[in-house]
C-alpha cells in the first residue's frame, strides 16, 4: 500500500474540530434546502458549504442542477470555475447519502490544488489524497473512512486491479480534465470499472476547457465517460459573459536570420532526397514532401509493418522513415527554437546509449554535418540571440513589469522544449529579473533536472506571492493551475493543439484583463502549427455545441411530463433560491 497516513483535511491551517470527524456511514444528513442551494448576500447558501465562502454564479448552480440529475461532461473556459461547479455538486450529494465522493485529475499538482480548494469551501470531513508514481503511490488518508478521495487516476486503476478497494460505495466520480479520456489513459478503465460497480444514484461528472476539435475526439471522451448530457458555455454567452475577464490575443511576427534559413535549406534538402526514395519503395505517395507532419512520418512506422511480406523487406523502409523523422524534429527546433536548441537535439541523438543504425546515419548525413558547423561557428563569432523571438520576448515582459498594477506583475512563459526553457530562462535573467522555472519530474541530465511535487509547489507558490515575475514552464503548467492576476502568458512557440491552445490561454484572464502572445516565424512551421490550431478550436466549438443541443433535447424528451419532486433539482426552485 505505500505510505500512508490519517489525513482529515488539508493544509497547516485547517479549523480544529471538537470531536474527531463522522466517517461516512456516521456522517448526518440534514434536510435539504428549498431548491437545492440558497443564495444569501450573493453566497451559495447549504448545510455542507462554509457560510460566505462560494459565490453565487446562476451558470454553476445550473450546471450543478443538471449534474444532480444526468451523468455531465461540462466543457466551460478555464478560469470560470469548474471546480466550484464538482464542489457544489459534491456537497449536495454527499447530504443525501453515505458514499463518498472521488475527485481524478491527471497531475499531482492538480490533486492538491482541488483538496486545498475542496478544504476552503466545504465544511470539515475526512479526506484522503492518492498521489505519487505508480511504482511509487503516496497515500494521505484512508479509503475506508473517507468522505472525499483525491487521485491521480494511475493510482486508482492499479489499486482497484490490484483489488484495494471498489467503486460500490462511490456516489460521484469526478474526471477533471476529461478531455484525457481517450485510448490507455488510465481514465478509461476506471469510468468502465464504475458503470459496473456504481451505486443506483451514483453519478459522473466530467470537466474540461477543450475536449477535442474532431468529432471522434469528443464521442469517444464522451463514451469513455459514458455520459449522455454535455452542458457548453462559452466566454460570450448570457449569463457567462458578465463574469468573465476579457482576453486580447497578439501575435507577435519575426524573421528566421539568414544563417538559420540557410541550414534549413540544407536539411530540407536532406528531408527531400530521403522521402523521395521512400516514394521509390511505395510510400508517402498522398501528400507532397514539403506538406509532411510528425504524425503522417508515425503513421507511416505503422504502415510499413502492415505491408505483407517478410521482415527483412521492411528494414529499409524503416530506416529512412527514422532519418525523415530526425529531420523533421531538427528542422522544427531549428525554425520555432533557435540555433542552440537545434543543436541540443543533435547532441542529444549523438548521447544515446545505445544509438540505432538510423541515429548514426542521421547524424552523419553530410547536410546535417555542414548545418551543424554552421550553427556552431555563428554562435561563436555572433552577440545575437540564438532566435529572434528571445529579443521580442525580452521586450514584452519589459513593458508587461514596466506597467503600473495594483498587484505583483507576472509574466507566464509556455515553451515546449526543456533547452528552450534553459535557454529563456539565462536570457531573461541576464536582463537582471528573477525567474522561476517549473517543469515535470523526469530529470534528462545534471544541467536539466526535473522537479518533483513539493519542488514545483514552492515554484508556484513563491510565483503567485511575487517573489519572481517571471516563470517559464513546460506543458505541465498547462492544465488547470489556479495562477490569479497573470498579466501575461507568451507562447514561445505556436502549438497545433486546439486543447493545448485553450489550456495555455486560460491561465490568464481570470479576475482582471488578460493578455496573450504569440511568438511566430515568418516562413516556418509557427505558420502552419497556428493555421491548424484556430482551425481545430473552431471545429472544437462548433461540435460541442451540436453535441450539447442534442444532448439537451432527448433530456428534455425524456423529462417531459414528469412531475418534480422535494428532492428533485430538476423541479422550480422557490423564488428565494437559485
Amino acid at each position: 500500500m505505500g505510505r500512508q497516513r490519517l489525513l482529515d483535511d488539508f493544509g497547516a491551517d485547517r479549523p480544529t474540530v471538537d470531536a474527531p470527524l463522522a466517517t461516512p456511514a456516521e456522517r448526518a444528513r440534514p434536510a435539504a434546502l428549498p431548491g437545492v442551494w440558497r443564495v444569501e448576500d450573493g453566497f451559495v447558501s447549504h448545510p455542507f458549504l462554509r457560510p460566505g465562502v462560494v459565490r453565487a454564479l446562476p451558470f454553476q448552480l445550473d450546471l450543478a442542477r443538471v449534474g444532480l440529475e444526468e451523468d455531465l461532461l461540462v466543457v466551460l473556459p478555464t478560469g470560470l470555475g469548474k471546480t466550484v461547479i464538482a464542489a457544489l455538486l459534491a456537497a449536495e450529494i454527499l447530504r443525501r447519502s453515505p458514499g463518498k465522493v472521488l475527485l481524478l485529475a491527471p497531475t499531482r499538482p492538480l490533486v492538491q490544488q482541488h483538496a486545498d480548494s475542496f478544504r476552503r469551501w466545504l465544511t470539515p470531513m475526512r479526506s484522503a489524497r492518492f498521489t505519487g508514481t505508480v511504482h511509487r503511490p503516496v497515500r494521505e488518508g484512508a479509503w475506508e473512512s473517507a468522505d472525499l478521495v483525491f487521485a491521480t487516476p494511475e493510482i486508482v486503476r492499479n489499486d482497484l486491479a490490484a483489488g484495494r478497494y471498489r467503486l460500490n460505495e462511490v456516489a460521484l466520480v469526478v474526471f477533471d480534465e476529461a478531455h484525457h479520456s481517450v485510448g490507455k489513459y488510465a481514465y478509461v478503465p476506471i469510468a468502465s470499472q464504475y458503470r459496473v460497480e456504481r451505486p443506483t444514484a451514483g453519478r459522473v461528472l466530467g470537466l474540461t476547457a477543450s475536449p477535442g476539435g474532431k468529432d471522434e475526439r469528443i464521442e469517444e471522451v464522451v463514451g469513455a465517460l459514458g455520459v449522455q448530457r454535455i452542458e457548453a458555455r462559452s466566454r460570450e454567452d448570457p449569463g457567462v459573459a458578465e463574469y468573465v475577464q476579457p482576453t486580447d490575443v497578439e501575435l507577435v511576427w519575426v524573421d528566421l536570420p539568414p544563417e538559420a534559413t540557410r541550414i534549413r535549406e540544407m536539411l530540407a534538402a536532406a528531408a527531400h532526397t530521403t522521402a523521395h526514395k521512400l516514394q521509390k519503395m511505395g510510400y508517402l505517395r498522398k501528400k507532397p514532401i514539403r506538406s509532411l507532419s510528425v504524425k503522417d512520418l508515425i503513421a507511416l512506422r505503422a504502415e510499413i509493418f502492415a505491408r505483407p511480406g517478410p521482415m527483412v523487406r521492411r528494414f529499409g523502409p524503416l530506416f529512412h522513415q527514422l532519418l525523415l523523422l530526425h529531420l523533421h524534429h531538427a528542422q522544427e527546433r531549428l525554425e520555432t527554437q533557435g540555433l542552440e536548441p537545434f543543436l541540443q537535439y543533435l547532441d542529444r541523438v549523438g548521447a544515446k546509449e545505445k544509438p540505432s543504425r538510423g541515429d548514426l546515419a542521421f547524424l552523419k548525413l553530410p547536410e546535417v554535418v555542414q548545418a551543424r558547423a554552421e550553427a556552431q561557428e555563428f554562435l561563436r563569432s555572433t552577440k545575437e540571440p540564438s532566435h529572434p523571438k528571445l529579443d521580442a520576448l525580452v521586450e514584452l515582459v519589459r513593458t508587461t513589469l514596466a506597467r503600473t498594477q495594483d498587484h505583483p506583475p507576472r509574466v507566464l512563459v509556455f515553451a515546449q522544449y526543456r533547452d528552450t526553457i534553459q535557454g529563456i530562462q539565462t536570457m531573461l535573467e541576464l536582463q537582471g529579473w528573477n525567474v522561476g522555472r517549473f517543469v515535470g519530474q523526469a530529470t534528462r541530465d545534471a544541467d536539466d533536472k526535473g522537479m518533483n511535487q513539493k519542488e514545483q509547489g514552492r515554484v508556484l507558490q513563491g510565483f503567485r506571492d511575487g517573489r519572481f515575475p517571471v516563470l517559464v514552464a513546460s506543458s505541465v503548467a498547462e492544465e488547470g493551475l489556479d495562477v490569479p492576476d497573470v498579466d501575461l502568458v507568451v507562447f514561445f512557440e505556436s502549438v497545433p493543439s486546439e486543447i493545448r491552445a485553450i489550456q495555455r490561454r486560460g491561465r490568464t484572464g481570470r479576475t482582471s484583463l488578460g493578455r496573450v502572445a504569440v511568438l511566430l516565424t515568418r516562413e516556418t512551421r509557427d505558420v502552419q502549427y497556428q493555421a491548424a490550431e484556430v482551425r481545430r478550436e473552431k471545429a472544437m466549438k462548433r461540435i460541442v455545441r451540436r453535441l450539447s443541443s442534442e444532448a439537451r433535447s432527448r433530456s428534455a424528451g425524456k423529462a417531459n411530463g414528469r412531475p418534480a419532486s422535494p428532492e428533485d433539482p430538476g423541479g422550480a426552485p422557490p423564488k428565494s433560491s437559485v
